[in-house]
């Protein structure tokens, strides 16, 4: 697995408990598959905050850019998409 410093560690996890941040843009923006953020998670917080994390987005459709129609509704501006690396296709 990818070494990340504590500053990507920490944006990891806030990016993974935001409900509109699907796993696509966080592979995206770090250059790691699903399997490890789950890992990332896992490692770097409380067990039971894992296991309510795990809980929460099990099936979200926000979270999977390919369930959520979301992406195609929501409105993002131009410098959004420069500084987040969230680039729609």
């Amino acid at each position: 697995m990818k070494k990340f410093s504590s500053s990507e560690v920490d944006r990891i996890i806030q990016m993974c408990w935001e409900d509109r941040t699907p796993f696509d843009a966080i592979s995206k923006q770090f250059d790691i598959s699903e399997k490890e953020i789950i890992s990332v998670m896992r490692n770097n917080i409380k067990k039971k905050s894992f296991l309510n994390w795990r809980k929460r987005v099990d099936n979200r459709k926000t979270k999977h850019t390919m369930l959520s129609s979301l992406h195609k509704k929501r409105f993002k501006s131009k410098a959004q998409r420069q500084i987040s690396f969230n680039r729609s296709k």
